[in-house]
């Protein structure tokens, strides 16, 4: 094994301090408990597989008992916590902005069948070519993204699904909310590039920068290989009667013929996908109609322009034939510098994948057979929480390598090996919760004296007696003659 020694400056110190005494005020009941649980998840030997066996962490100092009841029955303040999240020092891209990736993870509960408020979770990979709907608990969460090839995120938010919510809708109050507390902390001020939104195919882009058009932020998402967009409406001619027309030509991505010439295209040489072309069309946008999202908007249906870029690939790295994705950008009149720009940010948008599985087999978020959603929320931010003091305590950390692993510089760290040094990060760092109360059993009663106390018996139902004054007659023992004939 390795060690690779590094002084640890005092900011990235005083910056995990600073967030584990916040973190520790935002547990409002059981927070001695939460707290040390906090630390066995960032401090435990391998995977987390299961609660019971964090109590045997030698940073847990109570028992499985109270690790059970501080999950069960202790409280964590969501709005402080979310608060806490975005004060810490934050990622940004190359220039300088904000880069925010928003995606919804399960947590399946296919056998908890007496837990509430689970919804059906459309999980991939379980077959071949197949979508398979799994009963359990969605989470919506956004992170801020870092420059480059990276494995770290910044998880900001987290949010539960609740039956029939309609996801653009509540991803949009999410970010809105993100934002305003991005603002309020000091993280974007006036000037400042707009905050960038990134999301896949699952989200209706148009939609989602229509909610947020007041905000200073810009919407980047994948659209579908089969959609249909319209162009700018013509101008109108001279002498002609009628309703002016509100959109123009079709846009068929699956018909080349309707495109027309780009607005602008790049071509650059990548080493994982060989040639990277992208082409990018201006002033694009959906046809809306008053169905599904749409369906109870009043009056005219607005009109949300974007620009359309394609990237085509030469190769993939697994060998499979590349497909052509298509993005829509909330923005206008891009050059050839945005185009970059933004399909590469969108590439960063799969960090957020090695974030969740991070966080399902290392840190063991849904390894617990939690059956209330209120607890489920509460274990959720603990590992957030704990996620959150990883980051900060990278520059902090040492390479404690396998034998079989290449060393990497401090700055190329994973957040594996980030939490096998964490153990001894922590002696350097605050650590608010006070140690678990003596439990020794008491002296007992002495010897040779007896319990005069009455002993309450809770499994005899006792019946009152009633006076009554009708005598009882003494059933006859003489037999009735029998009736013949």
């Amino acid at each position: 094994m390795s060690l690779l020694h590094r002084d640890a400056g005092r900011e990235p110190l005083a910056d995990l301090s600073r967030f584990r005494g916040e973190f520790y005020s935002c547990l409002t009941a059981r927070s001695d408990a939460l707290f040390e649980l906090a630390d066995a998840v960032l401090c435990g030997d391998g995977p987390v597989r299961s609660l019971a066996e964090l109590s045997l962490v030698g940073e847990h100092r109570r028992g499985h008992g109270g690790l059970y009841a501080a999950v069960a029955q202790g409280r964590v303040d969501a709005d402080r916590i979310r608060q806490a999240l975005a004060s810490v020092p934050l990622p940004r891209a190359a220039d300088g902005r904000l880069v925010l990736a928003v995606d919804v993870t399960c947590w399946l509960r296919p056998d908890a069948h007496t837990s509430p408020e689970r919804i059906l979770c459309h999980t991939y990979g379980r077959g071949k070519d197949q979508h398979i709907p799994v009963p359990g608990w969605p989470y919506s969460i956004i992170c801020a993204l870092e420059p480059g090839r990276s494995s770290w995120t910044a998880p900001l938010d987290a949010l539960r699904l609740m039956p029939g919510d309609d996801t653009a809708t509540v991803t949009a109050r999410q970010l809105r909310e993100l934002i305003e507390r991005l603002i309020a902390t000091g993280q974007w001020q006036a000037g400042d590039l707009h905050i960038l939104v990134i999301a896949d195919a699952g989200y209706d882009a148009p939609r989602l920068a229509h909610l947020l058009g007041d905000l200073p932020v810009e919407v980047l998402a994948r659209m579908r290989s089969d959609r249909v967009l319209r162009r700018a409406a013509p101008p109108r001619q001279p002498h002609i009667m009628g309703r002016p027309p509100r959109h123009g030509s079709e846009f068929v991505f699956g018909q080349p013929d309707t495109w027309g010439t780009p607005d602008a295209e790049t071509v650059t040489d990548t080493r994982l996908y060989g040639t990277a072309t992208a082409r990018c069309w201006d002033r694009l946008h959906p046809k809306l109609t008053h169905r599904s999202s749409w369906a109870g908007a009043d009056g005219s249906l607005p009109i949300v322009e974007g620009t359309v870029i394609r990237l085509d690939i030469d190769h993939l790295p697994s060998g499979a034939t590349p497909k052509p994705v298509w993005l829509w950008w909330s923005g206008t009149d891009a050059d050839a510098a945005d185009v970059d720009r933004l399909w590469q940010a969108y590439l960063r948008r799969f960090d957020i994948e090695h974030t969740f599985r991070l966080f399902k087999q290392t840190l063991g978020w849904t390894s617990p057979k939690i059956r209330t959603p209120e607890a489920a929320d509460r274990w959720t931010w603990l590992v957030l929480a704990a996620y959150t003091q990883l980051r900060l305590a990278r520059p902090l950390a040492a390479d404690l390598r396998r034998p079989w692993e290449k060393p990497a510089p401090v700055e190329r760290l994973t957040p594996a090996r980030v939490r096998r040094d964490f153990r001894h990060i922590r002696p350097k760092a605050t650590c608010p919760a006070g140690a678990p109360k003596p439990s020794r059993p008491g002296p007992g009663r002495p010897a040779g004296r007896k319990n005069t106390r009455p002993t309450p018996r809770h499994d005899v139902h006792t019946v009152r007696k009633t006076d009554t004054t009708k005598p009882k007659t003494k059933k006859s023992t003489t037999p009735r003659p029998r009736r013949t004939g």
